[in-house]
């Protein structure tokens, strides 16, 4: 055996994502330099760790051991960089962090800042849509999650962040009348939806119910940059959150359709397990969350407030 750390990095990542494609994304590295990788970690066993079927990449029960294995190995490496930055007095650490999707926009800039006055902490963040990110907390697989709808199914403590609005909007090829809108809009405007156990999709499910709009329902995709990407290109409207279209705004692809009660608001909040015992790194942030959060909003989100 001739494995390397990387491969072994890799393997882990393939064997989580079940996607070599979704692996080369988390980690960053092109989809050729993970297959090559993987291929490597193979060659060094008689046994198969992985097989495709049809087009999807399955890991074999003794893959499953591996990965377990692999990941055992890992996290003894990062104990062991953790224990040497300890004893030069620095704060170390893994910090844990699984995001809805839309999320990606707000948590960096929450982070950004501790991770460079804290060099010896490192950073594990998932990023997927809101069913993912709870089952992950509820299994305490991260330190903290954020998610802009507070789970009802397990107990857990927050601290809100910022607000989050959603709206209605539209590309720019589609011209309304001036003013704002009433519900009959909708009986027009085909929307685009994001997929079961998304939050964006329940915050919009549960609005239409409330005020009983008369919904077109054109099609549903898996993550607010597709829909995003729908919307611009003329497949129909949807409800989006503002956080996630600052660029497309400016640049005049996109458009916020007035409609009344509108904005939706919600808020953005960093949760994590009742009676969750901290490592000193998670403690740490937390802290620098409490004490910092307001500055943040102001430098940083400055601009969302204008809407």
């Amino acid at each position: 055996m001739n494995y390397t750390l990387n491969q072994l990095k890799v393997f882990l990542k393939v064997t989580q994502a079940e996607s070599i494609t979704k692996a080369a994304e988390e980690l960053h590295l092109t989809q050729p330099a993970v297959s090559i990788q993987l291929k490597n970690f193979q060659d060094q066993f008689e046994i198969p760790l992985t097989e495709v079927v049809g087009r999807q990449l399955y890991v074999t029960e003794f893959g499953r051991e591996i990965a377990t294995a692999a990941e055992l190995i890992l996290e003894g490496v990062y104990e062991l960089n953790y224990k040497t930055q300890a004893h030069k007095g620095q704060l170390t650490g893994r910090l844990k962090i699984s995001i809805v999707s839309t999320g990606k926009y707000v948590m960096p800039y929450f982070l950004a800042d501790f991770l460079k006055q804290h060099p010896g902490v490192d950073l594990a963040m998932d990023v997927t849509n809101k069913a993912k990110v709870i089952e992950s907390l509820e299994n305490n697989e991260v330190d903290f999650s954020l998610v802009s709808v507070l789970p009802d199914s397990i107990a857990v403590e927050s601290i809100k962040l910022m607000q989050n609005k959603l709206y209605l909007v539209s590309n720019t090829d589609n011209k309304f009348k001036k003013g704002v809108h009433d519900n009959s809009i909708f009986e027009q405007l085909p929307l685009i939806y994001r997929e079961p156990g998304s939050g964006t999709r329940l915050v919009m499910e549960r609005f239409i119910r409330a005020n009983n709009l008369p919904v077109l329902k054109k099609m549903e995709l898996t993550s607010n940059e597709a829909v995003k990407q729908a919307v611009v290109a003329g497949l129909g409207s949807s409800i989006m959150p503002l956080i996630g279209i600052k660029n497309e705004l400016s640049n005049g692809e996109l458009q916020i359709i007035p409609v009344k009660k509108f904005p939706i608001k919600t808020n953005w909040h960093l949760i994590w397990l009742k009676n969750k015992k901290f490592s000193s790194a998670a403690k740490a942030y937390l802290e620098y969350v409490k004490k910092e959060k307001d500055n943040i909003i102001h430098s940083k989100f400055d601009w969302f407030e204008q809407y």
